[in-house]
C-alpha cells in the first residue's frame, strides 16, 4: 500500500517566503557579522550579481526542500496510509524537521568541520538555523494542508 500525498503549493510557496525571511534576519541582523568573520568574508565587497544568483538558488533550495517536507509529513500521518487515529499536525511537523535535521543536515555539516576547516562557532550558526527553518517550514505545511 503506498501513501496518498497530496501536495499544497500555495502552502510550499509560504515555507520558501518564510525562509528568506528566516534566512535574511539569520544571516543579517541576528549572526550576519559573527557569521561573515567566521566564512573570512568580513572585508568583502558584495557583488549584487552574485547575490542575486545566491538569492536563485536559495528559492530553488528552499522549494526543493519544502516539497520534500511535505511528503516527510504526510508519511508520518495515518490518514495518508488510510488509517485511522491522527493527531495534531504539529506532531508530524516536528518529526519530519527534527528528523531531517538530524539525519541529514548535521552529518553534513559535521563535513564542514572536519574536512574543510570550519569553526564550531559556524557549525552552531548553521545548524541551528537549519533547525529553526525546517521548523518553520514544517509548521507552515502542516498547518496548511491541501
Amino acid at each position: 500500500m503506498l501513501p496518498v500525498i497530496q501536495i499544497n503549493y500555495l502552502a510550499i510557496a509560504a515555507g520558501i517566503v518564510s525562509n528568506i525571511v528566516l534566512g535574511f534576519l539569520w544571516y543579517g541582523p541576528l549572526f550576519g557579522k559573527i557569521w561573515m568573520k567566521e566564512m573570512g568574508l568580513e572585508n568583502m565587497e558584495p557583488n549584487t550579481k552574485e547575490m542575486f544568483k545566491s538569492l536563485g538558488f536559495m528559492v530553488l533550495g528552499s522549494f526543493l526542500t519544502a516539497f520534500v517536507l511535505s511528503h516527510s509529513i504526510l508519511v508520518w500521518k495515518p490518514s495518508s496510509w488510510n488509517l485511522q487515529g491522527d493527531g495534531p499536525g504539529w506532531v508530524y511537523a516536528a518529526y519530519a524537521a527534527g528528523f531531517t535535521w538530524l539525519g541529514f543536515y548535521i552529518p553534513l555539516l559535521f563535513g564542514s568541520v572536519t574536512w574543510e576547516g570550519k569553526s564550531w562557532k559556524l557549525f552552531f550558526i548553521n545548524a541551528f538555523y537549519y533547525l529553526v527553518s525546517l521548523s518553520a517550514m514544517s509548521f507552515i505545511l502542516a498547518a496548511w494542508p491541501a
